[in-house]
C-alpha cells in the first residue's frame, strides 16, 4: 500500500544546517551536562489523554533516571480551546505538544515561543524529510520539532467479516459506495460507524473526511489552494467534497452502526468507535492510523484485546480515490514546542527529537513515527508497521491535514463547528457560507 504524490509545500522552509546529532554518555538518549539540571522538573501540556498519555509519560523514565529531570505530562481533552489562553494569561507549560500548525502559528505570533535549541534543528534536518520542519517554521525561524505522525484516512474493517460476505477491499471510491451497500444489504444494518466528539474539538473527525475526498476528487493542486485560500468552501471543489461524504454520513441507512442515527454521530466520541468495530457491531469505520492506541483498549467478541492483522479481528485500508491507485496520502502529527529556555527544557526538547525517543514511543503501541531513523518494526501491528514504513519511504510525499494548516479560527473553528451544524442537519450550502466566513473572524 504505497502512493506518490507531487510535493508542493505551502508554508515556507527554512532549512537549517545538517548535523549528527550524538548522545554523550547514555546509549538510551539521554543529552549531555545532565548533572547541572539535576531535580528539575519539566511540565508537558497537550491534548493527548487516557492511554495514549500513559505510554507518553513512560517514555521518560529512562531519562529521568539518566538526567535527573523530572519530565510531568498533563493531558488536556479541552488543549486546543485553553492553550492560548493559558500562555497569554502568564501560565504557560514548560513545553506544549500542538496537534495543529495552524494552532502553532497563533502561538509563536503571541511572542511567547522560543526559537528551538540548535541541538533540536540539528536533529530534525537529520532525522526528518523538509516537509516536516517547514510545519514549524515561520517567518524563517524554527520553532517547534515534529513529534508523532499518523496517516488519515484509514477505513477499518473485520477481515473475518469481509470473507463471510464475500466483498473484497475496494479499490476506488465508487466500489467504497459498492461495497457499502453489499453490506447494508447482507446484514440489513448500517455498515458505517462514526463519532465527531471530542469535548471542544468536536467536529475534526469530519474534516478529515472531508479533506480526503477533496484530495481523491479534485487532486493535490485545488487541495493546497484550498489551505491557502486561494480555493474558498463556497467553490465546487469543496462542495463535491461534502456531497460525496454526504452519501455515506447523512444517509440513515448508512449510519451510525452500533450506536444510533445520523444525528448520534455528534454524541458519539471519536474513539468509542474502535470498540463497535472490534466486537463486530460496525463494520467499517474511517479514522487516522491512531485509532490503532484505541483497539489496544477495545474486546473483540471473545472478550479479548484484538489482534491488529490482515487475518485478524481489525485491519485498515486507504480510503481509495477516483481511480484505482491513484489515492493521496494526507498526514496529521503533533509538533513539539516550549514556552522555556530553561537548560532542563532544551534538554527535553533534544530527547525528544531523537529516533531514540521516537523508538520508546512506537514501542509503547498505537503510534508511529515519521522520524526517518526510528525503527518501523517496534510498531504494535502490521498495519503500523506499514504505514510508518511508508512515512519513511523517500519516494512517499504527502499533505499535511488542511484544517490543521488553515489558521485557527477556520480550520479549528468554523470548519470543526461547521461539520456538527452539518450532522445535525444544517443545508450544505448554508453551512460552507458559515465555514468560509469564519475567515472574516
Amino acid at each position: 500500500m504505497s502512493f506518490t504524490v507531487n510535493r508542493r509545500f505551502i508554508l515556507p522552509i527554512a532549512l537549517l544546517g545538517v548535523s549528527t546529532f550524538a548522545l554523550v554518555g547514555c546509549a538510551e538518549g539521554a543529552p549531555s551536562d545532565s548533572g547541572s539540571v539535576e531535580g528539575q522538573t519539566v511540565r508537558i501540556s497537550g491534548g493527548i489523554t487516557g492511554g495514549e498519555a500513559t505510554a507518553l509519560q513512560a517514555t521518560f523514565d529512562k531519562f529521568t533516571e539518566d538526567t535527573g529531570i523530572k519530565v510531568v505530562y498533563t493531558g488536556d481533552k479541552a488543549f486546543e480551546g485553553n492553550i492560548v489562553t493559558k500562555v497569554t494569561g502568564g501560565s504557560a507549560p514548560d513545553i506544549a505538544i500542538v496537534p495543529q500548525p495552524g494552532l502553532l502559528k497563533t502561538l509563536v505570533e503571541t511572542g511567547e515561543v522560543k526559537p528551538a535549541p540548535e541541538a533540536v534543528s540539528d536533529n530534525v534536518d537529520e532525522n526528518w524529510s523538509p516537509d516536516w520542519k517547514q510545519y514549524g517554521t515561520f517567518d524563517d525561524v524554527f520553532y517547534a520539532a515534529p513529534m508523532l505522525a499518523n496517516i488519515k484516512g484509514y477505513v477499518w474493517y473485520s477481515p473475518a467479516s469481509f470473507a463471510e460476505w464475500g466483498v473484497e477491499v475496494p479499490t476506488t471510491f465508487d466500489e467504497t459506495l459498492a461495497l457499502t451497500k453489499t453490506i447494508q444489504e447482507k446484514t440489513g444494518a448500517a455498515p458505517w460507524c462514526a463519532g465527531f466528539a471530542s469535548g471542544d474539538a468536536s467536529g475534526w473527525p469530519g474534516t478529515d473526511w472531508i479533506e480526503d475526498l477533496v484530495l481523491r476528487q479534485s487532486g493535490p493542486d485545488a487541495y493546497d489552494d484550498w489551505v491557502a485560500g486561494d480555493i474558498k468552501f463556497t467553490d465546487p471543489e469543496i462542495k463535491d467534497a461534502f456531497d460525496a461524504v454526504g452519501e455515506i454520513l447523512l444517509n440513515p441507512d448508512y449510519v451510525n452502526a452500533g450506536f444510533g442515527d445520523v444525528k448520534s454521530i455528534n454524541s458519539t466520541a471519536f474513539g468509542d468507535v474502535a470498540a463497535k468495530v472490534a466486537d463486530g457491531s460496525c463494520p467499517l469505520t474511517h479514522q487516522a492510523s491512531f485509532l490503532s492506541a484505541n483497539f489496544l483498549e477495545a474486546k473483540n467478541a471473545a472478550g479479548e484485546t484484538p489482534t491488529v492483522a490482515p487475518d485478524g479481528d481489525v485491519y485498515g485500508f486507504v480510503l481509495p480515490g477516483v481511480e484505482a491507485g491513484s489515492a493521496n496520502i494526507e498526514v496529521g502529527g503533533e509538533f513539539v514546542t516550549a514556552f522555556s529556555d530553561s537548560e532542563a527544557t532544551q534538554q527535553v526538547l533534544e530527547f525528544m527529537s531523537t529516533p531514540e525517543w521516537a523508538d520508546l514511543r512506537v514501542e509503547q503501541g498505537g503510534s508511529i513515527s515519521a522520524n526517518l531513523n526510528a525503527d518501523a518494526s517496534l510498531a504494535s501491528s502490521d498495519l503500523l508497521v506499514e504505514a510508518m514504513e511508508l512515512l519513511q519511504d523517500p519516494n512517499t510525499t504527502v499533505r499535511f491535514d488542511a484544517s490543521d494548516l488553515m489558521p485557527s479560527v477556520v480550520g479549528s473553528g468554523s470548519f470543526w463547528k461547521g461539520m456538527v451544524n452539518w450532522i445535525d442537519g444544517r443545508d450544505t450550502d448554508t453551512v460552507l457560507s458559515d465555514i468560509q466566513a469564519g475567515y472574516d473572524n
